[in-house]
């Protein structure tokens, strides 16, 4: 898959098929919309493209932390999962507040038909673009014998049966329910981050663990608890428990913190790049009388994720 920033330099191709859209998550919901568009434009020897605003449009004009937004995917994840979907390119739009600005019939006449000169646009049955959110697939419809392409709802019905959207899987995450979000996702939900210098307890405690800063504030953090995880390193595939929440047992503050304990690992890791896939909830985060208890307790979190970790292939 191709990206490009911005539409200019798109090459003109015999047969365009686009869809526009946030594709947050790259759900089973979306991956069929997707599905749909690539094998249209192999039929017709032609080229699939996705157009998407970067930074995230409620960013830009909300703030990321006022508009309270979390999302699934960051834009390199995104563009991972949009590849292995069969896309050919990806078309990212810098969204600023000058273009939120563009009316939908600029947007149309400039992007769609100038510069990416599409010849079959698919879009979803809510979807909205343009100054206002003008843009839609009524406008489109009124308008389309001036455009000189071929237009596509995405029913209701179709995505209704797939019974997927990108908030319910925020809203499992946000229970901890990490089986239930690999169902609407088709795969494990994922973060990345750095490994930084932590307070250390852990390894006085017989546990050490990597403290992961996030790699973008945006991105959705699963409930507190514990959880068995898969690990990538750069050149390693590990496993381990994963510790989201505030450290009841000893700060109280508000402060969440993502620790993770990898099995079978004593390597230096500080500065490097970790991926973990939440495989499995194991409890929820607890307060105990000292940090013995706690002690024990992750010892009996340990063997719980252990023998989880029997059902998966270690590779």
């Amino acid at each position: 898959m191709i990206i490009l920033e911005g539409a200019e330099s798109f090459p003109k191709q015999s047969y365009t098929v686009v869809t526009i859209g946030t594709f947050d998550g790259v759900h089973v919901g979306h991956q069929e919309i997707l599905k749909k568009i690539v094998n249209q434009a192999k039929d017709n020897n032609g080229v699939s493209v996705v157009v998407t605003f970067w930074p995230h449009p409620r960013f830009v004009l909300q703030g990321v932390e006022e508009s309270g937004l979390k999302l699934l995917n960051t834009f390199e994840e995104k563009s991972a999962s949009l590849a292995e979907q069969g896309i050919d390119y990806l078309i990212k739009i810098p969204f600023t507040k000058e273009f939120s600005q563009t009316t939908s019939d600029e947007f149309i006449r400039k992007i769609l038909i100038d510069q990416l000169g599409t010849t079959h646009l698919v879009i979803g049955y809510d979807h909205h673009f343009g100054k206002d959110r003008e843009g839609s697939f009524e406008y489109l419809q009124a308008h389309i014998d001036e455009y000189g392409f071929t237009l596509q709802e995405i029913p209701r019905q179709d995505i209704d049966d797939v019974g997927v959207s990108s908030t319910k899987i925020r809203n499992a995450l946000s229970k901890g329910e990490v089986d239930m979000a690999k169902s609407y996702l088709g795969k494990n939900y994922a973060i990345s981050g750095d490994v930084i210098h932590g307070e250390k307890l852990g390894r006085k405690i017989g546990y050490p663990t990597a403290n992961v800063r996030l790699s973008e504030p945006y991105k959705m953090i699963p409930a507190n608890g514990i959880y068995a995880v898969k690990v990538f390193l750069e050149n390693k595939i590990a496993f381990g428990m994963l510790y989201i929440g505030t450290k009841p047992t000893l700060t109280g503050d508000s402060v969440r913190v993502i620790e993770v304990n990898i099995f079978d690992f004593n390597d230096d890791i500080y500065d490097q790049q970790i991926r973990l896939e939440f495989l499995k909830y194991i409890r929820d985060d607890m307060k105990f009388e000292d940090l013995d208890q706690l002690t024990n307790q992750i010892t009996k979190d340990k063997e719980v994720t252990l023998d989880i970790l029997k059902h998966y292939p270690n590779d």
